[in-house]
């Protein structure tokens, strides 16, 4: 293990070259390995080949139905060999951030114990080291949060220089790794610390709460204020936008609704406790298009200070989750010369979003150094 200061900081290190960028693997359901990245609010899991998975669960209000949720990715496989990374730790469910990775590890077990007494449950840290419940429950910390470790080992197979970024946005934040000569170069290795330095960013493409981007919003040409309330989120913007795909039966929403243009539409107007009927669809898109320009500048900055702390710029950047949209505006907004590369062009969008356990996956079988 690298130190660490009070902040969790570490200096830039030399890594070991990666392995050269290879094709996609084909579509394909494997029973020998199942890899799980274990969220607050979602679980995925992937085979490393092409099969995945993902499910929505709200781990801070069903914490105990953790085994269960687990054993619903395992019983049709029944896999000889399950890995697993994690960042659901840190959910107010949970006194500890050592107590939410205790729990998540006992709720492996229990889950690989349903199929097979005999077996046991791998589990990820920081270092890039794949180990046992016994060593992972020892040195919790290193356990926590480091889903963004294995997915820019994933990103370095597929960089074009020696100096590149990955940007990986999904529903709830983003995280932003320096990859120097084909392997990561992060500037420090906890939340903490990631968030100190702008490699982790507390936005999303879908579960970040208006409020939390914006303070005001264009409306009959002029801006108003918006409500402190769940009433809207980030999901919203980019269902406006048409940046996602309407989900009409997905009930993941502020206020339980469907997934959908003219839904959002009604979040939106709630923002500014508007009266739905007052706020047309272009009217409440113009809002989104508001909202969509603050997260991209919020993401450049973190991209900046990124850049400051590593003490270069990227000349390629690898994007990853399916918030690519916001993505692409951030680097336009920041005006950088850098080859974008696609990993949802590269291996899928299905693939692309669950980029953490495809990459444990793909670690965990040698395909991936």
């Amino acid at each position: 293990m690298q130190p660490l200061n009070k902040n969790g900081i570490i200096e830039i290190p030399q890594p070991p070259s990666m392995a050269k960028p290879r094709s996609a693997h084909p579509l394909s359901m494997s029973t020998d390995l199942i890899a799980l990245d274990i969220g607050g609010a979602n679980i995925k899991a992937a085979d490393g080949l092409g099969w995945v998975e993902s499910k929505s669960f709200e781990l801070w209000r069903h914490f105990q139905k953790l085994p269960a949720v687990i054993e619903h990715f395992l019983s049709d496989a029944r896999p000889r060999r399950v890995v697993a990374t994690m960042t659901g730790e840190i959910a107010d469910c949970y006194q500890s951030r050592q107590a939410g990775v205790q729990h998540i590890i006992t709720s492996l077990q229990s889950a690989v114990h349903a199929f097979d007494r005999d077996a046991e449950p791998e589990i990820y840290l920081v270092d890039g080291s794949i180990v046992s419940p016994e060593v992972a429950l020892g040195c919790p910390l290193h356990a926590a949060g480091c889903n963004w470790h294995a997915v820019a080992r994933l990103a370095a197979s597929y960089c074009q220089t020696d100096k590149a970024f990955l940007i990986d946005i999904g529903s709830t934040t983003t995280d932003i790794v320096a990859i120097l000569n084909h392997a990561p170069a992060p500037l420090a290795c906890n939340d903490l610390g990631r968030m100190s330095v702008g490699e982790l960013v507390y936005t999303g493409i879908e579960r970040t709460p208006i409020a939390a981007i914006v303070r005001s919003l264009p409306l009959h040409g002029s801006l108003h204020p918006v409500a402190s309330e769940l009433f809207a989120q980030s999901r919203d913007v980019w269902l406006l936008l048409g940046e996602l795909d309407e989900q009409p039966f997905a009930n993941e929403t502020a206020d339980g609704g469907p997934a959908t243009r003219e839904a959002a539409r009604v979040r939106m107007a709630r923002m500014l406790l508007a009266d739905p009927d007052d706020v047309s669809i272009d009217q409440a898109a113009g809002a989104a298009e508001w909202c969509a320009a603050a997260q991209s500048r919020q993401v450049a900055r973190a991209l900046s200070r990124v850049s400051r702390g590593i003490g270069w710029q990227p000349t390629s950047v690898i994007v990853s989750g399916h918030g690519e949209c916001l993505a692409r505006r951030a680097l336009q907004h920041i005006g950088w010369n850098a080859k974008i590369v696609s990993l949802p062009d590269q291996l899928g969008s299905d693939v692309s979003r669950v980029a953490p356990a495809h990459a444990l996956a793909m670690i965990a079988r040698g395909l991936l150094v």
